[in-house]
């Protein structure tokens, strides 16, 4: 099992290249259109994989993330939406901390009750400061968190919260819409804020064309996350691999 994933996402970073991620979601997988999914992923050669979800009801971590390592060569971070969403089958964890909002669950107590599991695994944990933004309709994830999201137009305090998740020993910085979010994150918002950062940047959320890809490349952000948009349109995965490498 690695533990060079984040050396290697920071390692690209520095040399200027953009990466991409899809955000797989076991309640939302059969295993047929999983495998389906994973040869796409190796054939476009994606940077990582992430595993989880806000509510996992149906769906079984433990099974997506080894049907994933059984078939690519690809990391697998989990993206947890509670403590319960852990596979030790996978390679590491976006340890995220939902520092747009005020809960404290989602501050620090479900990352708590996690951490004696952590502890004795072999995941590479990965300390991510995770903003969510309102792109015009109430996620799942804002349901979840009960917290109200940073207010699309409010560039600086997206920048200046991103920057406070630096300064408290964030590695990573992930703004997103929230899954099946109707518009990605502004331009002047990925822009403002990653002029602020030191750390890589990454964007979710309403990234449904090439198209738009571009522009959120072209803004600033230094990794791509879809997840909705590859679920409905599995050839927006190859689409925005070109566009990826196109960058690169």
């Amino acid at each position: 099992m690695t533990k060079d994933i984040y050396h290697n996402i920071a390692l690209k970073i520095k040399q200027e290249k953009k990466l991409f991620s899809v955000l797989i979601d076991p309640d939302k997988q059969n295993f047929s259109e999983l495998l389906k999914t994973i040869q796409l992923c190796n054939k476009v050669k994606i940077d990582f994989f992430l595993v989880g979800g806000s509510i996992i009801t149906n769906g079984n971590i433990d099974n997506t993330v080894h049907a994933i390592k059984e078939n690519s060569i690809i990391p697998v971070l989990l993206f947890p939406g509670s403590h319960n969403h852990i596979s030790t089958k996978a390679d590491g964890i976006l340890f995220l901390s939902l520092i747009s909002g005020r809960n404290p669950d989602f501050l620090i107590g479900t990352q708590l009750l996690a951490t004696p599991k952590l502890k004795t695994s072999k995941l590479e944990i990965i300390p991510t400061g995770y903003l969510l933004v309102d792109c015009g309709n109430q996620t799942t994830a804002i349901k979840v968190s009960e917290t109200p999201p940073i207010p699309f137009k409010e560039n600086e305090l997206a920048a200046n919260t991103a920057l406070t998740g630096q300064y408290l020993g964030q590695k990573l910085i992930y703004i997103d819409g929230g899954s099946g979010a109707e518009q990605p994150i502004s331009n002047e918002m990925i822009t403002q804020t990653k002029s602020s950062l030191d750390i890589p940047l990454i964007i979710g959320g309403g990234i449904k064309s090439a198209e738009t890809a571009t522009k959120v490349y072209n803004a600033g952000a230094d990794i791509i996350v879809i997840g909705n948009g590859a679920e409905k349109n599995r050839n927006l995965i190859e689409d925005i691999s070109v566009v990826r490498n196109n960058f690169n």
